[in-house]
């Protein structure tokens, strides 16, 4: 079978990972494929941001858990030692759907080079705070960007689950 198309029916979301930092070569070349994701008129209006540093790391799991409604303590990351967060221009109007995409390539990339992740919510909420606008300009970013979502990765520490059956009635064809 196609390695892509290979990738793409065994890739499955990790909910827990082990602490063991990935090496920087292989975040790299997940964050190119994300970069290589398509993009409406070729405007490339999303931005990765990379985090392998663990206190930030930290406070991002926390205020996540804040938004989720989760109690302290909890991990909406499970554990994963990199976040890769994406973000759009929010005067692209296609920038939610870039974004995806976006996210897409960065889980089946991981995935190729045996790396776990998981797309984590709640980016959109985080990045309308004062803390993380403010975050955001310390880096240079400018504009005005709203988060599609996590991408957490890393090694897995748990087997990854068997795919659900598709469900049928999904496809029409126009013959």
């Amino acid at each position: 079978m196609n390695e892509v198309l290979k990738a793409i029916k065994e890739r499955r979301s990790v909910r827990k990972f082990k602490p063991d930092m990935p090496n920087r070569e292989d975040i790299d070349m997940i964050i190119e494929a994300g970069l290589y994701a398509a993009s409406g008129m070729g405007k490339q209006a999303t931005k990765i941001i990379a985090i392998t540093n663990k206190d930030i790391r930290d406070k991002l799991s926390d205020d996540n858990r804040i938004i989720g409604g989760w109690p302290e303590g909890f991990d909406p990351f499970y554990g994963a030692p990199v976040i890769l967060i994406v973000l759009y221009d929010k005067n692209c109007f296609t920038g939610i759907y870039d974004g995806s995409l976006v996210m897409g390539n960065l889980m089946l990339a991981a995935h190729s080079l045996g790396l776990g992740s998981i797309w984590i919510h709640r980016a959109k909420e985080e990045f309308e705070q004062d803390y993380w606008k403010l975050f955001l300009k310390n880096l240079g970013v400018e504009g005005e960007f709203e988060g599609v979502g996590h991408c957490a990765l890393g090694y897995a520490d748990t087997a990854l689950p068997e795919p659900p059956k598709r469900k049928e009635d999904r496809v029409i064809f126009l013959d």
